[in-house]
């Protein structure tokens, strides 16, 4: 009969793991499966927008307006994120604000 109360060697308790374990993604590369939700979102959206009739742009730019008309507080979410971070003045240097007061002049 064996003892339960002997230890078992830690040679025992190591797991081996696959030669190529903790490597990961090279930096850079996309996830697969967020390359192709991106192009099936992509493509479900221009398809929604329809054809471009008339003046009509279709497409992206068509179910995108009519999002910004239907749901506008999503869409105004969404243009908050593709909107830059950081806004620029003239050759990349800082925004110039001038302030314009009027007074009525009396008679």
């Amino acid at each position: 009969m064996t003892d339960p109360t002997k230890q078992v060697p830690d040679a025992a308790k190591k797991h081996a793991k696959p030669p190529n374990a903790g490597k990961g993604r090279v930096k850079g590369t996309p996830n697969k499966t967020t390359a192709l939700l991106k192009d099936a979102i992509l493509k479900a959206a221009e398809a929604a927008g329809g054809p471009s009739e008339g003046d009509s742009p279709g497409g992206i730019v068509a179910y995108l307006e009519l999002q910004a008309k239907v749901n506008p507080g999503p869409f105004l979410a969404l243009l908050g994120k593709v909107l830059p971070l950081q806004v620029t003045g003239d050759g990349g240097g800082p925004v110039q604000v001038s302030v314009v007061r009027f007074t009525e002049e009396k008679p």
